[in-house]
């Protein structure tokens, strides 16, 4: 019989691999390609998701999961619908922070910066590679807000499948696209024994990037 452990009691200690100085590449964003790259390499679960926080004009802070669809030296880009809670939120206020937890790598890369929206052609570009389902799904979702039922959400999908009939190639609603997260700074994190983690830290200044070692 196994012995039941209280998941709020359990202590892992985590993985020998360091972040030693100068064992990262000097270009952040580069070195977060590499670590993508590697957590896809491993099986990782949609290694692109990241959690990205927001703050409601109300000041209340709030998170998601989304799904990361572009990297270049800009940044880093998702997208959704523009007057969901988190389109609304960075229209007010367009901070933000994002986290990637790889946690059976003992990794994490967490970002915080500015976003802005893409440019139509680029959400239309993203748009138009999205299966047609999804495509039909978000014409009929008024993301984030309440509906009264899966069978009232379903009949929404069903009325943009007949109102898209015969259109092979639906196209983007105005409410829909993309942002571009600035970065402002990116942290790369490695769990280490006795939570003595490894945190190397890369700020953004106007000549480039500076990293800096935290104290886990």
């Amino acid at each position: 019989m196994t012995e039941h452990i209280d998941p709020l009691e359990r202590h892992t200690d985590y993985g020998e691999i360091a972040l030693e100085e100068g064992s990262l590449l000097s270009d952040p964003i580069a070195q977060f390609r590499v670590w993508l790259q590697e957590a896809d390499d491993e099986g990782i679960y949609e290694p692109n998701a990241m959690v990205v926080s927001t703050i409601d004009p109300d000041g209340t802070p709030t998170i998601r999961t989304v799904l990361l669809r572009g990297v270049s030296d800009e940044g880093f880009a998702f997208y959704t619908d523009y007057t969901s809670q988190k389109g609304v939120a960075l229209a007010a206020n367009p901070q933000l922070a994002a986290v990637f937890p790889w946690y059976s790598l003992h990794r994490q890369v967490k970002i915080r910066g500015v976003a802005e929206k893409v440019s139509e052609e680029d959400s239309d570009a993203y748009f138009s590679s999205r299966p047609r389902d999804s495509r039909i799904g978000a014409w009929a979702s008024d993301q984030s807000q309440p509906i009264d039922s899966r069978a009232a959400l379903e009949e929404k999908v069903q009325k943009m499948e007949e109102s898209f009939a015969g259109v092979d190639d639906v196209p983007r609603p105005e409410k829909w696209g993309g942002f571009l997260i600035r970065p402002r700074s990116i942290e790369f994190w490695a769990g280490r024994r006795s939570r003595l983690h490894d945190r190397v830290r890369f700020v953004r200044h106007e000549s480039g990037w500076s990293p800096e070692r935290l104290q886990p």
